[in-house]
C-alpha cells in the first residue's frame, strides 16, 4: 500500500479532502499529518477521521534533523503539503527527492513566492484585474513555489467577483483536482 503524509498548518479542508478521498482505496492510505501549529483545525479534523496527527515546532524543522527522522521512520510514498506555510529545508527535499508535492492557489509562475499564500494571492489577483486564475500542483524544491509544475487547472474571473469569490473558485479546483493528481503519482 502507497503511504501518504500531509504537511497542514490551518484548518485542513484540504488534508481533509485528500483523507476522506483514499479512506476506501485499498492502494492507497493516508499514514498521518504532521503540523507546525499545535492550535491547527487539522488536528480536530484528523481526530474525527482517525488519523494519526503530530505537532512540530520551527526548531524540529529548521535546526535538527527530528522531522526529517520522523517522515523517514514513516517511509511516505509521497510528502503532500496542503496549505503548510513554512519553508521545507533542504535536509528534508534531499531526504525525498521528486516526493513532496505542493499546492499553490494561483497559475504559477504569477502570484508566488514568499509571503504569497491563501488570501493574499486572490487579493493581488483582484487587484491586478485578471481574467483568470487557478491551481497549480507542483514538486518542492528549496525555494518558494518554483519546483517542477506537475498539474494546473484554470478558473474564470469575473469583473464582479472580489477577493473571497475568488477564493472559493479556487478552492473547488483544489478539493477536484488534488487527490486525483495525487492519485495518478501514486498508482
Amino acid at each position: 500500500m502507497k503511504q501518504i503524509v500531509i504537511l497542514a498548518s490551518g484548518s485542513g479542508s484540504n488534508a481533509e479532502n485528500i483523507i476522506t478521498y483514499f479512506k476506501e482505496n485499498p492502494l492507497v492510505t493516508v499514514s498521518s499529518v504532521l503540523t507546525n501549529k499545535h492550535t491547527a483545525k487539522v488536528l480536530e479534523r484528523c481526530d474525527r477521521l482517525e488519523v494519526p496527527a503530530f505537532y512540530f515546532n520551527k526548531v524540529a524543522l529548521t535546526k535538527s534533523d527530528a522531522v526529517v527522522e520522523v517522515l523517514k521512520s514513516l517511509q511516505p510514498d509521497l510528502i503532500v503539503l496542503a496549505g503548510f506555510l513554512w519553508k521545507i529545508p533542504t535536509n528534508i527535499i534531499e531526504a525525498f527527492p521528486n516526493k513532496i508535492i505542493n499546492i499553490h492557489p494561483a497559475l504559477l509562475p504569477k502570484y508566488g513566492g514568499k509571503g504569497m499564500y491563501g488570501a493574499k494571492v486572490h487579493q493581488a489577483v483582484k487587484e491586478n484585474s485578471e481574467t483568470e486564475t487557478g491551481i497549480t500542483i507542483h514538486y518542492v524544491n528549496e525555494h518558494y513555489d518554483e519546483g517542477a509544475i506537475i498539474f494546473q487547472a484554470k478558473t474564470k474571473v469575473e469583473p464582479s467577483d472580489d477577493a473571497d469569490s475568488i477564493a472559493e473558485k479556487v478552492h473547488q479546483l483544489e478539493y477536484e483536482h488534488f487527490p486525483k493528481v495525487i492519485e495518478k503519482l501514486l498508482i
